[in-house]
């Protein structure tokens, strides 16, 4: 059995534990590799091989620093088939989704943030003839980037990639859940001869490596992407420390759909913005709002698609809903649909696990969720599932769909359809959240602040943000007389 390494001072080594965590194949429930069990000792040394790596890291010329990140890009994207595979296998997302999604990304943010920093400037400001100021944009030090497992090379690179261009050297830990690609990128690395000690990936438990990098007083910037609680917990740890943080956490998102909208492309997309990667996936529209108008018209039509996808074995090309992440995950989702039952809600499609055969008989599976006639104040209605369910419900007015939309403790994302373009501004500018797609979901452009409000974060991701987030500007004041 396979055993995942940690990668420190740019070597791949044991836990110093020498003990290591189960890593289970959600399709099959079966354990398939093992995780090392690391703890603080190994966040140490890694943290030890940044700090050494760091005063020349930082002064490495940008174009030298972009030449390592397009390698690692283009490396990536030459083993396409291989990293996919591992993710598909790792995380229960159907492979075409992973090869067509997931790692494609990845190879994206590289080579992003590797030509971006080339082109990042800071500002000077001209005091007339007497005095000229300028800033400097500096890299922080060692980064502690923290990342999720619902898309996990897209997102840990997502956080990586900025750090090292930006000069900062990173302590790295991927989540226990789906660390197979963050050890395939610790090779890659390697392969493509980035300095040892810039990038350092310890693999374990959230409790145990996690809370160490937060904690280290020493490593004065963290990057975390994941639940809201836990990102409360890391804000309590990190801020009496005075840690720059940014924090990327839940999401309960609002689709408003109005009747003048063009239909079918809506009910293409919100197929996908309701049930792609299981509905793991943090900017996915669980909550969905349609006008009265077309609503039953929406909700036969909804259902009838959503009976038409297939759960299945990951690695089948006609999969559209593959395993959700572990067997704690699968039972949480249960739990909330026995809640929604409980709060009056009436289950149209779904509802229940998806048992297989075979080799997947002990798979993680679930039918998508389709759940009408809930209170948009009831707690299936305001708490994070991050699973394949959505919630449907009739509104008459333009105000009242705002008033449900702008209802939770979240604010991430949101989904705006309609053919009215003064309503789309309108809305856009009134529903709370960090991003609203109008027309269309999941459309990314690297170039745009990426993060919400409210408890679904602190900070901006994307673009030169990012770059701003790993760097501290300093002024300098230069007196001409």
């Amino acid at each position: 059995m396979e055993k995942i390494l940690n990668y420190i001072n740019g070597k791949l080594v044991e836990p110093v534990s020498k003990t290591y965590i189960d890593n289970y194949n959600p399709s099959t429930g079966k354990v398939y590799s093992l995780i090392p069990d690391s703890d603080e000792k190994d966040v140490e040394l890694a943290y030890q091989a940044a700090h050494a790596a760091f005063p020349e890291w930082s002064i490495t010329p940008k174009d030298k620093r972009s030449q390592y990140l397009l390698k690692i890009a283009s490396l990536i994207e030459q083993k396409l088939d291989k990293l996919a595979l591992a993710e598909s296998i790792d995380n229960g997302k159907p492979l075409k989704l992973a090869k067509s999604v997931d790692i494609p990304r990845a190879a994206s943010n590289f080579h992003f943030y590797g030509t971006g920093i080339l082109h990042y400037a800071s500002h000077s400001h001209s005091m007339e003839n007497s005095a000229i100021n300028y800033t400097l944009r500096q890299p922080v030090g060692v980064a502690g980037c923290i990342s999720p497992w619902n898309l996990p090379l897209y997102l840990f690179s997502w956080k990586i990639a900025p750090a090292l261009a930006a000069g900062c050297t990173v302590v790295a830990k991927p989540s226990e859940v789906t660390p197979m690609t963050a050890y395939l990128l610790s090779e890659i690395c390697i392969e493509a001869g980035l300095p040892v000690g810039v990038l350092n990936i310890v693999h374990g438990l959230g409790g145990k490596v996690g809370n160490a990098i937060v904690s280290h007083k020493n490593i004065p910037l963290i990057s975390f992407t994941g639940g809201t609680t836990t990102g409360a917990h890391i804000a309590s740890v990190a801020a009496p420390m005075f840690k720059k943080l940014s924090l990327e956490l839940g999401g309960k998102n609002p689709n408003i759909i109005f009747a003048d909208c063009d239909y079918e492309k809506m009910l293409s997309t919100t197929m996908l913005s309701s049930f792609a990667n299981q509905g793991q996936i943090c900017l996915c529209g669980s909550r969905i709002y349609v006008e009265k108008s077309i609503y039953e018209k929406f909700k036969n039509d909804f259902v009838a698609k959503t009976k038409q996808l297939i759960v299945g074995n990951p690695l089948d090309d006609n999969t559209r809903i593959g395993a959700v992440v572990s067997k704690p995950h699968k039972e949480k989702i249960l739990s909330y649909i026995d809640l929604a039952k409980q709060e009056g809600g009436t289950v149209l499609c779904g509802g229940h696990e998806v048992k297989l055969e075979g080799d997947l008989k002990d798979g993680y599976y679930l039918a998508p969720t389709i759940i009408e006639g809930l209170s948009h104040t009831c707690r299936t209605n305001q708490e994070e599932i991050f699973g394949p369910v959505v919630t449907i419900t009739p509104f008459e007015t333009e105000e009242q769909a705002l008033e449900m939309a702008n209802s939770t403790k979240y604010g991430l994302a949101s989904v705006v359809w309609t053919e009215n373009l003064t309503r789309a501004h309108r809305v856009a500018n009134n529903i709370h959240a960090g991003i609203v797609w109008i027309n269309c979901w999941l459309l990314r452009d690297l170039r745009t602040p990426f993060g919400g409000v409210k408890q679904s974060g602190v900070g901006r991701e994307g673009g030169f943000e990012a770059l701003d987030f790993f760097t501290e500007p300093k002024n300098v004041c230069v007196k001409l007389k």
